[in-house]
């Protein structure tokens, strides 16, 4: 494992500040993979270890980039899984320790560490004297030990093939938008293939702009911005 002050610069660099949510996260990272056994994540002398670890992930703030550092998971290797909760926590799954399967989905020993609430408390307790809640922190958080910083639980996650990092599956195309669909996400409704957004419109992220909008955008000066092609 790299030391926590190259893993804190790297981390650094990657979220172009540092704050205590970058080594917080550093620090979280770093424990579940001593709790695994995985010296190596990022395989710098070792590349099998590069493909052991899958990270679930439950917020999407600073210590997210310090964990994505620590142990080289990327979401766009897709051993980075995102779930919105709002918490400071993530879970580390060692891929090399599999318990057992639930039909074709194996299900594998991993470490959910989240952070305590209790730490800031600690953090003032420890510089009362410093009044940013940020510089206070920066400094506890280096030097509290880990049960005063994190809660941990071992637990079994169950990630099915088509989850799993390197997996091949054929381009579907949706018949009602024409775009492509990757990794088995296509949706069969009243005889057709389509994709997630077509399937359900009501509850897509985006909506297409009206026309009165889009007149309104030009206005205001859109002419200056490129637009989308017709």
């Amino acid at each position: 494992m790299q030391t926590f002050d190259t893993l804190l610069r790297e981390a650094e660099l990657a979220h172009g500040h540092l704050c205590a949510g970058q080594i917080l996260g550093v620090r979280l990272a770093m424990l579940g993979c001593e709790r695994l056994g995985i010296d190596d994540p990022k395989g710098l002398v070792n590349p099998k270890d590069r493909k052991r670890l899958v990270t679930f992930i439950e917020i999407d703030r600073c210590a997210t980039d310090a964990i994505a550092v620590v142990t080289g998971c990327r979401l766009g290797k897709r051993a980075i899984k995102f779930r919105d909760w709002g918490k400071m926590a993530a879970t580390f799954v060692d891929l090399a320790s599999p318990l057992r399967k639930d039909g074709d989905t194996p299900i594998y020993k991993a470490i959910r560490i989240a952070a305590l609430e209790s730490s800031k408390q600690r953090a003032r307790d420890l510089y009362p004297q410093i009044e940013n809640k940020n510089q206070q922190q920066m400094l506890a958080y280096r030097e509290l030990p880990n049960a005063d910083l994190f809660s941990e639980e071992w637990v079994a996650v169950p990630i099915h093939p088509r989850e799993m990092p390197g997996y091949k599956s054929a381009r579907i195309t949706c018949e009602l938008c024409g775009e492509g669909i990757n990794y088995d996400r296509e949706i069969h409704r009243d005889g057709k293939t389509l994709c997630e957004a077509c399937a359900a419109p009501e509850t897509r992220y985006y909506r297409p702009l009206t026309q009165e909008e889009l007149s309104e955008n030009s206005e205001a000066g859109a002419e200056t911005s490129p637009q989308p092609a017709h």
